[in-house]
């Protein structure tokens, strides 16, 4: 029996994330518009503040996994090596 891929790793269902994805962050970003915010810093004030942070953050969280995975990975052959 032949495992079926993870729906995230076909091509037919991830060409259309990006478009997704992006749509609704204009939605965020254009209702912004429309909603009245209640900020507590200066920072919060700021146009799309929400969306830019969210952006931020998650970019912040890919260069850390990168440097972390600079110290913590192994070789493809690590377990064949014998290191049990």
């Amino acid at each position: 029996m032949e495992k079926q891929p993870h729906w995230l790793e076909q091509r037919r269902y991830t060409r259309w994330l990006w478009p997704v994805f992006i749509f609704l962050l204009i939605c965020a970003v254009v209702a912004e518009l429309f909603i009245h915010g209640h900020p507590h810093f200066w920072l919060d004030s700021l146009f799309a503040f929400n969306a830019w942070f969210g952006f931020l953050a998650c970019a912040a969280m890919l260069v850390v996994a990168k440097g972390l995975a600079l110290f913590l990975k192994r070789p493809d052959t690590y377990y064949e090596d014998g290191h049990d």
